[in-house]
């Protein structure tokens, strides 16, 4: 299919999905299942509204140094050596068979017989927080969806990383590496298509302190994509729950957060699956995107994960490289400081004013530094931003149905991909990832199609791309 007809076929699905009940959602939270908590903040008066879009003044609106009447420390004190604070109860409990807002989706599982809550059996999985081992059978069955595809026969890099790895970051092109470069394919989503539009997302939960963000969340009725680690779903399963049946989006970030390019096809396999696992054993459904680790992905990488049913999610870049990526979760370990993590944050939004489309920002809420960043300062200085900014969850915001973010209540029949690198027809696939690269760094222009803008018009099409 040429790009013009993506182009068209873009125009009329944007047409066509312009309706005002795109958060409807959140709205049926209520009816979902669940039992309240007395006294929860996560509950909302009134039915949610659509896409959040701060309001519009004449000039940026501070935030305070210290927010008013919340319990977030002042921004200077969000430090590696900042008070550990106290965590937020579970706002909602959901009995097995409970029906998610997702039209066509199972019903809460019962992973155990005597209870409807989820237990974790060692024995039954990877070590949490080491790279998943391959030997298994549940290994060897993930490897066979690989079996119709072309994966390109690409070394692993040493780690990752550009700097200890000179030869692999020389290749960077041809890989496709987005770790050294900023390489993309037309499958990649890096932005939503909508100027002005940020699609949020956090990383690396569910954490101890992802039941105060999911409560501010509500109380602004934002929806959030949460990528999510399989060694922290084994631990706080409830919690990854509640934000499912919240109405957020869940998509996968392996199960022990390594670099994904320093990994064997195999191991590849086992990180992606184990964390797919832990998502259905938890919630009933399978994820339809993922977010390597790092952002650290090549052809290989990209053709293993849409051989699993995966699409990759990035984060935007601008033109001259630079990422949005807030350096929040350099914040617990020391090496930025909270200011400095939201100066970077300003820049951020500084620069999304001069793309052509939406953003896409990197957070996390693992640790109590990036929560508090966030609820209390990140997104109400992005609520307060001019010119006004809508809010949206990265799915939602590509016009993908959320029907289609779940393999069990996909409503699209032309999975698997046709076998290519990107899982694109359009571009060619060869051995050692020479196909049709991008240099974009996400970058966004007037002369270039977004990537993120081809694969969701096919992702949100029904009946054309994704499984």
């Amino acid at each position: 299919m040429q790009l013009q007809a993506f182009v068209t076929l873009l125009s009329l699905l944007g047409a066509a999905n312009a309706t005002p009940d795109q958060h409807v959602r959140l709205a049926k939270r209520q009816n979902a299942g669940a039992v309240v908590a007395s006294g929860s903040s996560s509950s909302s008066s009134g039915a949610p509204t659509t896409s959040f879009t701060s309001a519009t003044s004449t000039s940026n609106s501070p935030v305070p140094t210290t927010p008013v009447g919340t319990t977030i420390p002042p921004l200077i004190n969000i430090t590696s050596g900042m008070a550990t604070p106290s965590t937020v109860p579970l706002s909602a409990t959901y009995s097995a068979g409970a029906t998610p807002l997702i039209s066509g989706a199972p019903v809460l599982p019962t992973p155990c017989k005597f209870s409807y809550r989820f237990v974790f059996q060692a024995a039954s999985w990877p070590v949490q927080d080491q790279i998943a081992p391959t030997n298994s059978s549940e290994v060897s069955e993930w490897m066979e969806e690989l079996a119709n595809f072309t994966i390109p026969d690409i070394t692993p890099t040493v780690d990752g990383t550009c700097a200890n790895d000179p030869s692999a970051a020389a290749q960077a092109a041809s890989r496709g590496w987005w770790t050294c470069g900023g390489y993309t394919r037309v499958t990649d989503i890096t932005a939503c298509p909508d100027k002005l539009t940020w699609g949020v997302s956090f990383d690396d939960g569910p954490g101890f302190y992802s039941m105060e963000l999911l409560d501010y969340l509500a109380s602004k009725n934002l929806t959030s994509t949460f990528f999510v680690i399989g060694s922290r779903i084994v631990e706080r399963p409830q919690v990854l729950v509640e934000e499912y049946m919240a109405g957020h989006e869940i998509a996968v970030h392996t199960w022990s957060h390594r670099p994904l390019t320093m990994l064997t096809t195999e191991q590849v396999v086992a990180e992606l699956g184990w964390a797919r696992k832990a998502v259905k054993d938890v919630i009933g459904v399978t994820p339809t995107l993922m977010r390597p680790p790092y952002g650290d992905i090549d052809d290989r990488v990209r053709a293993i994960s849409l051989a699993m049913g995966m699409v990759p999610v990035i984060w935007t870049s601008t033109g001259t490289g630079a990422t949005f990526d807030t350096n929040d979760w350099k914040v617990p370990g020391g090496v930025v400081t909270g200011p400095q993590s939201f100066a970077t944050f300003e820049a951020i939004l500084t620069n999304a004013t001069m793309l052509n489309t939406g953003f896409v920002v990197l957070e996390h809420d693992l640790y109590a530094q990036t929560v508090d960043l966030a609820i209390g300062y990140t997104l109400p200085a992005a609520m307060n931003f001019t010119p006004a900014l809508t809010f949206d969850s990265i799915g939602h915001c590509n016009g993908i149905p959320s029907t289609n973010l779940y393999r069990e209540s996909n409503t699209n029949t032309s999975f698997p991909y046709p076998n290519s690198t990107s899982g694109d027809s359009t571009v060619p696939s060869s051995s050692g990832g020479q196909g049709n690269t991008t240099k974009t760094s996400g970058a966004l222009s007037d002369a270039m199609m977004p990537i993120s803008m081809v694969v969701t018009s096919l992702l949100a099409a029904g009946g054309s791309f994704l499984m």
